[in-house]
């Protein structure tokens, strides 16, 4: 166990972007919360702008996707500690959707969570408190159907 959590923290050092990554968590929460769809389907982060896509029925229009931009800034304003734990499948089976992660993945997950707000297995990199991330902005959001594309990026 100790090995994988070397082997993991390697990982996570390779691919760290800890603001704009941490703000996708939030951002992934607060798109389940509203619209009731799963967390992104395919999501690339940089340090410049973001992007993630969603899978959803309808597109949301200018107006809500505004008070996903304003949700997302009130749950960053809240300073919620982002902490990680290690827990076997089983245990986070009980917290975290487990359809994403492979098949072949280890016993051991890696569970990040966002204050009261998230909870997610991953491995990448992620500030220790959203007091950290500074303010999302939502650049532009393109409907297709059945998919809703999002792109943001971070500003201080």
């Amino acid at each position: 166990m100790i090995e994988a959590a070397t082997d993991l923290s390697d990982h996570v050092k390779e691919h760290a972007n800890p603001a704009m990554h941490t703000a996708e968590h939030i951002l992934n929460q607060t798109m389940v919360r509203m619209f009731g769809c799963p967390r992104s389907m395919n999501t690339h982060i940089e340090r410049k702008k973001s992007k993630c896509d969603y899978l959803l029925a309808e597109d949301p229009g200018k107006e809500k996707m505004a008070d996903v931009e304003r949700q997302v800034n009130e749950v960053i304003g809240r300073h919620l500690p982002v902490t990680v734990h290690f827990m076997s499948k089983d245990e986070a089976a009980t917290l975290v959707d487990m359809s994403k992660l492979p098949e072949n993945v280890s016993d051991l997950l890696r569970i990040v969570r966002v204050g009261d707000y998230d909870v997610c297995a991953c491995v990448g990199a992620h500030v220790e408190n959203t007091a950290q991330i500074g303010f999302f902005k939502l650049l532009n959001c393109d409907y297709t159907p059945g998919r809703l594309r999002v792109r943001f990026k971070l500003v201080e």
